[in-house]
């Protein structure tokens, strides 16, 4: 199993819209990817490894495939129309990381 992870780096003039984020972005992704998307979760950062400090991801989402391939053939398609999404609740684009998944 993979996980596409999909992280928004937090900053001073950072704008995220966690609700549009979760009630739109996200269920928009959940249909159009279909049966392929294994499961999804959604981080909301709220701090750091320094008490006081602000996190450095404002969101971080996980979306899990069962590899490669079939995350590329599910949201490839569709990447377009979730990348042209972002204005609707953010200002900067999120980082993108592909990680085996390791459950212990």
């Amino acid at each position: 199993m993979i996980k596409v992870s999909v992280l928004y780096p937090n900053g001073k003039d950072v704008q995220f819209d966690a609700t549009y984020y979760k009630e739109s972005h996200l269920p928009m992704i959940v249909k159009a990817v279909g049966t392929a998307l294994k499961g999804i979760e959604l981080d909301l950062g709220i701090g750091s490894r320094i008490p006081g400090q602000p996190a450095p991801y404002v969101a971080i989402a996980h979306l899990k495939f069962d590899d490669i391939a079939s995350f590329q053939a599910s949201f490839g398609p569709h990447a377009e129309m979730f990348a042209a999404d972002i204005v609707n609740y953010s200002n900067v684009k999120g980082e993108l990381q592909i990680s085996e998944l390791i459950e212990l």
